[in-house]
């Protein structure tokens, strides 16, 4: 009998360690699963929005510098670039 109550909490102990209890909970009340999945990709679209920001924010700089340089063929080609988009964000006001 001690073997069955040691394996018995050995398998509840694995169960509370791997959050099974949590994940039933989370099945049982469908409304809560679906608000946190809500946030959480609300939460990852910003955080892309976000990064992309800046990351296109820093290669326009970048070209704005490079286009500053005169460099004879790249100088040119950067700052036909930088000339399109300057301009695509001036049409599209939102």
């Amino acid at each position: 009998m001690d073997v069955m109550y040691n394996l018995t909490l050995k398998w509840a102990q694995q169960l509370e360690q791997s959050r099974i209890i949590e994940y039933t909970e989370l099945l049982r009340h469908p409304w809560s699963l679906i608000w946190r999945n809500v946030l959480a990709g609300t939460a990852r679209g910003i955080g892309i929005a976000i990064g992309f920001t800046f990351f296109a924010a820093t290669i326009i700089y970048i070209l704005q510098i490079l286009g500053a340089l005169n460099l004879p063929i790249i100088g040119d080609y950067i700052a036909d670039i930088v000339r399109i988009v300057q301009r695509q964000l001036e049409l599209n006001t939102y």
